[in-house]
């Protein structure tokens, strides 16, 4: 039950911290909390992956994906809310959400698989 990290989450890891580092703009606009919970979510995704792949059993790791997974729900939400109250632009919210959404959903694949498998 190793989950070997595929290209775009280990991508994804890499553009969540860039993106939370969130261009000048953020800080020029004075907002750091929901940049904050946005660097806190994105970069649990990655750490939860990694717990998983320490996982002492099949439900163990299933459980640790979840929990990545709700993760990412998380991130599309603080990502949803930045872009609503314009402190983040729309071309970059599109890219980033597309990325975010595309480990949702592989993720998801993994937890169905997992299940699916173990029981």
């Amino acid at each position: 039950f190793f989950f070997q990290a595929e290209d775009g989450i280990r991508d994804y890891k890499v553009t969540g911290v860039q993106t939370c580092a969130l261009p000048i703009f953020i800080q020029e606009k004075k907002e750091f909390i929901l940049s904050k919970q946005l660097l806190r979510s994105g970069t649990s995704i990655g750490a939860n992956i990694a717990e998983a792949n320490g996982g002492i059993s099949p439900a163990d790791f299933s459980a640790k994906m979840s929990i990545a997974y709700k993760e990412c729900l998380e991130t599309k939400y603080w990502l949803s809310l930045l872009k609503d109250t314009d402190y983040l632009e729309g071309k970059a919210f599109e890219s980033i959400y597309a990325d975010t959404d595309e480990v949702a959903k592989m993720l998801f694949s993994i937890i169905k698989t997992t299940r699916k498998t173990n029981n």
